[in-house]
């Protein structure tokens, strides 16, 4: 059994459902039923907290572990290529 249900549309929304509905061959009240139905006979999957776990592969590194190593290492690569870029540096840089 059906249950009577009135909505209240904006006209512009109201004219363009109409159309389309129109379009596709059926009456107004067919396509909003069409409309709800679809909406509801699929639910969203929601996605717990959990999903963003494990999403890649750390390809074996552990940074907790070796994170002083590798800021070492960044301080270390920068300042080689900044005396690259400026040769002058190793020169304000070495004692006198």
């Amino acid at each position: 059994m059906m249950a009577r249900a009135q909505i209240t549309l904006e006209p512009e929304f109201q004219r363009r459902a109409r159309q389309r509905a129109s379009d596709l061959g059926v009456s107004f009240a067919a396509y909003i039923r069409g409309l709800v139905v679809r909406d509801l006979s699929h639910p969203k999957a929601v996605a717990g907290i959990e999903s963003i776990f494990d999403l890649g592969s750390s390809g074996g590194s552990n940074v907790a572990r070796q994170k002083h190593s590798m800021i070492e290492e960044a301080f270390d690569f920068e300042a080689s290529a900044s005396r690259r870029r400026n040769p002058q540096l190793d020169d304000e840089s070495s004692p006198r």
